[in-house]
């Protein structure tokens, strides 16, 4: 099951273009199971996304894009509104006590570009980054960032242990699905994606197939 775990709408994120009848269009269009909608510090209610998903063949799931002092986090399954900007162990503790599940993501976007490319980062001193310690996984394929941020993404995600998502990041209509997750399993509500996450079998590949 190919689902984009990482997609803004607009009005609900400011900075996407996308409208959600749209989104579910295209999403169809080329061939996705599933898609997440992950607004920047906005949960979906429950009856907007059945609404939305009303007989598109196409799963709907809720996630939220939450900004922390150590980078943006990706959280499913957790009901709780949270608003500004907190510390990433505040958010995990949330995520914990919630059986929720967290995603580190674009973990090194722009480390090549000018500034800091003059520190060749090596891949030991990028698994010292700090949020890595307070998530559950590493976006390790994201479609708005190099392909040099990603594959440093998943060599740490790699060397430590730690499971590796894909997901667009779509803020326009064509970005739709460049990276997604694909399960094994099928998938058809919030709760069951939260499992499938915590289980951990799943893989990373590309949405688009025309």
């Amino acid at each position: 099951m190919k689902i984009d775990l990482h997609l803004h709408t607009h009005p609900r994120s400011q900075c996407s273009y996308i409208d959600p009848a749209d989104l579910v269009a295209e999403a169809k269009k080329i061939g996705l199971d599933g898609i997440c909608l992950t607004e920047h510090q906005v949960l979906w209610d429950d009856d907007a996304v059945r609404e939305l998903a009303s007989d598109s063949g196409l799963m709907i799931f809720r996630g939220n894009e939450i900004t922390t002092a150590q980078g943006d986090v990706l959280v499913f399954g957790l009901e709780k509104d949270i608003q500004g900007i907190i510390t990433i162990q505040e958010l995990q503790q949330e995520v914990q006590a919630a059986g929720a599940y967290s995603i580190l993501a674009h973990p090194f976007r722009g480390f090549k570009t000018f500034g800091v490319s003059d520190l060749q980062m090596s891949v030991d001193q990028a698994c010292k980054k700090k949020a890595l310690q307070y998530v559950n996984a590493v976006e390790i394929r994201n479609g708005k960032v190099t392909v040099q941020d990603n594959e440093m993404a998943r060599k740490v995600a790699e060397r430590l242990e730690l499971p590796g998502t894909g997901g667009s990041d779509a803020h326009n209509l064509d970005d739709i699905g460049t990276y997604v997750t694909v399960f094994e399993q099928d998938i058809q509500d919030d709760r069951q994606l939260v499992a499938a996450l915590h289980g951990g079998i799943f893989t990373t590949g590309e949405g688009r197939i025309n």
